[in-house]
C-alpha cells in the first residue's frame, strides 16, 4: 500500500545522506518533497500542515545541524512524528477485550468494505490466539443473503454464528444475540450491521439503535483502504454519530496510496487496531504505528516477520524435522513441509517486503522474475509422488517422471528442477550434520528458501 510513499520518501533521504553537513536549505527542500510526497499519497491537507510543522521544528535545530549525521537525525525525526501521527506505540494484540463476558464487538461500516469478512477474521484470531468462544451475528437484513454468507464463515473456521429467524429487525437480533451470549457462556460476540451505499439518515438511526442496546465494549468502523479521502471523511462522521472506539482497515494489500491510514488517526483521534492484508480468514494483523512507519521509511519491519514465522510454524513438526536434519537425513516430504510454510507466511514477496532497505533492489527483485506460484507447483509436484518416491528420490526414472508430470498438471523439466533443488539442499543438510540439532534449527530454513525461488 505505501509503495510509492515509500520510494519518494527513499529518493528524499538518499539526496540528504549525500550531504556530509546540512544546511537549513537542505532541510527546507527535503521537507517541500515530503509534502508533496505525503500529498500524492493521499493524505489530508490539514495533516499533512500539522505533520511538516512538526518535523520543521525539530529538524532545523541547532542539535540536528551539528550532528554527526544529520541526514540519520532528520530520518529519526520523520519516523518519530510518523508513528505519533499512526497512533503511538498501538495495542499489541490489536482488540482490547478487557471487560466482563461477553465482550461485545459492534462493526459498522458502509456496504463494500468487507464488514462481515472482516468480522470472520477477528473471530479465528480471537479463537486461535486468544482460546475465545465467540458468537457471531449478522444484524444485515438489508443486503439478500448476507445472513447466509456470515453463517458459511462461521462453519468454515468453527465459529458458532446466531440461528436466522426470518423477519426479525437488528435491534431484535442484537438482543437475542447478547441473551444468547450470557446464556451459552461465550467470551465475544461480534455483531455485523448492514452497511449502505453511502452516508445516510437511516444508517445513522440504525446503528445508534443497535449500539444502544448493545453498550459494546468495542465499536470498530471497517473502512476500505482504497477508497482515500471517502474513508476518512466517512470515519469521521462514524466518529460523530456513532462513536467509534477503532478502526478496521481493509484491503492494505491493494495498490491505495495510504493516505487514508495516515490521515485517519490525526482526523478522528481513534486508533487503526487492525489491517485485513488479504482475502484469506488468517490475514488480518494487528496494527502496529511504529512498525507500518518503519516500513514507509524503508526500515523494514523484522519483528512481524519473526512474528509470522512464529505462527505459521507447526513446533512438533519442526522439532521432527530439525532432528532428522541433524542426522543428515533430508526427504521430499521434508521440502512440501518446509514449502507450505513459505506460503503460510505470504511466499517470498511478503517476507521480502518486511526485510529492511529492500526498497532499493525493488528493480533487481522485478528483473528476477519471482514465480510465487512456484510454491503450489513444486507441492503438486511432490503430492503426485508416491510414499516410496518421496521417502527415495532415487527411485524417480524416466516414465516415473513422466507420470508425475501428468498428474501434477507440470512438465518434466520443473520436475528435474525440483529434483536438482532437492538434492542442493541435502547435500547441505549433510553438510550441516555436525552444526548438531540447534544449529539446523536456526538455519535450516534459510538454507531452504534461496533454493526454493532460484528458478
Amino acid at each position: 500500500m505505501f509503495d510509492s510513499l515509500t520510494n519518494r520518501l527513499g529518493d528524499v533521504f538518499d539526496r540528504l545522506r549525500r550531504h556530509g553537513v546540512l544546511t537549513e536549505d537542505d532541510i527546507a527542500a527535503a521537507l517541500r518533497e515530503i509534502r508533496v510526497a505525503l500529498l500524492e499519497a493521499d493524505v489530508a491537507l490539514p495533516v499533512v500542515r500539522d505533520f511538516i510543522a512538526a518535523v520543521r521544528e525539530k529538524a532545523q535545530g541547532q542539535e540536528v545541524l551539528r550532528s554527526v549525521t544529520p541526514a540519520q537525525m532528520v530520518v529519526k525525526i520523520v519516523h518519530d512524528h510518523l508513528v505519533d501521527m499512526l497512533g503511538g506505540e498501538g495495542r499489541p494484540d490489536g482488540i482490547d477485550l478487557n471487560a466482563p463476558p461477553p465482550v461485545v464487538i459492534l462493526l459498522v461500516g458502509l456496504q463494500g468494505s468487507g464488514k462481515t469478512t472482516t468480522a470472520a477474521k477477528i473471530a479465528d484470531r480471537l479463537k486461535r490466539r486468544e482460546r475465545k468462544k465467540v458468537l457471531m451475528a449478522s444484524l444485515d437484513v438489508q443486503r439478500p443473503a448476507a445472513q447466509h454468507q456470515l453463517a458459511v464463515l462461521g462453519r468454515q473456521i468453527g465459529v458458532a454464528t446466531l440461528p436466522v429467524v426470518p423477519g426479525e429487525q437488528p435491534v431484535a437480533i442484537t438482543r437475542r444475540a447478547l441473551a444468547a451470549g450470557r446464556a451459552e457462556g461465550y467470551d465475544v460476540v461480534i455483531l455485523d450491521t448492514a452497511g449502505r451505499l453511502h452516508i445516510n439518515e437511516e444508517l445513522m438511526l440504525e446503528v445508534a439503535a443497535v449500539r444502544e442496546v448493545a453498550k459494546p465494549h468495542q465499536t470498530l468502523l471497517v473502512a476500505d483502504a482504497m477508497t482515500g479521502q471517502d474513508a476518512v471523511n466517512l470515519a469521521k462522521a462514524f466518529g460523530e454519530r456513532v462513536g467509534i472506539t477503532g478502526i478496521v482497515l481493509t484491503r492494505v494489500d491493494g495498490d491505495a496510496r495510504g493516505g487514508a491510514a495516515l490521515s485517519m488517526r490525526a482526523v478522528t483521534g481513534k486508533p487503526i487496531v487492525l489491517i485485513g492484508t488479504g482475502e484469506k480468514i488468517d490475514a488480518l494483523e494487528a496494527f502496529h504505528p511504529e512498525r507500518i512507519a518503519g516500513r514507509i521509511l524503508g526500515m523494514g519491519d523484522v519483528v512481524s516477520l519473526v512474528e509470522k514465522a512464529a505462527e505459521s510454524a507447526d513446533q512438533e513438526e519442526a522439532e521432527k524435522l530439525a532432528a532428522k536434519m541433524a542426522k543428515g537425513r533430508f526427504d521430499l516430504d521434508d521440502l512440501a513441509a518446509q514449502l507450505r510454510q513459505i506460503r503460510r507466511m505470504g511466499g517470498m514477496g511478503g517476507m521480502l517486503g518486511m526485510l529492511p532497505g529492500i526498497g532499493k533492489i525493488k528493480k533487481q527483485l522485478a528483473d528476477a522474475n519471482i514465480d510465487e506460484n512456484l510454491l503450489k507447483r513444486q507441492e503438486a509436484i511432490i503430492s503426485s509422488m508416491t510414499k516410496e518416491e518421496r521417502r527415495n528420490p532415487k527411485l524417480l526414472n524416466a516414465s516415473r517422471r513422466r507420470r508425475i508430470a501428468s498428474g501434477s498438471g507440470t512438465s518434466v523439466a520443473e520436475i528435474n528442477r525440483l529434483l536438482k533443488q532437492y538434492q542442493d539442499i541435502a547435500d547441505m543438510m549433510r553438510k550441516m550434520k555436525k552444526l548438531g540439532h540447534k544449529g539446523v534449527m536456526r538455519h535450516g530454513l534459510e538454507a531452504l528458501m534461496p533454493h526454493a525461488f532460484r528458478h
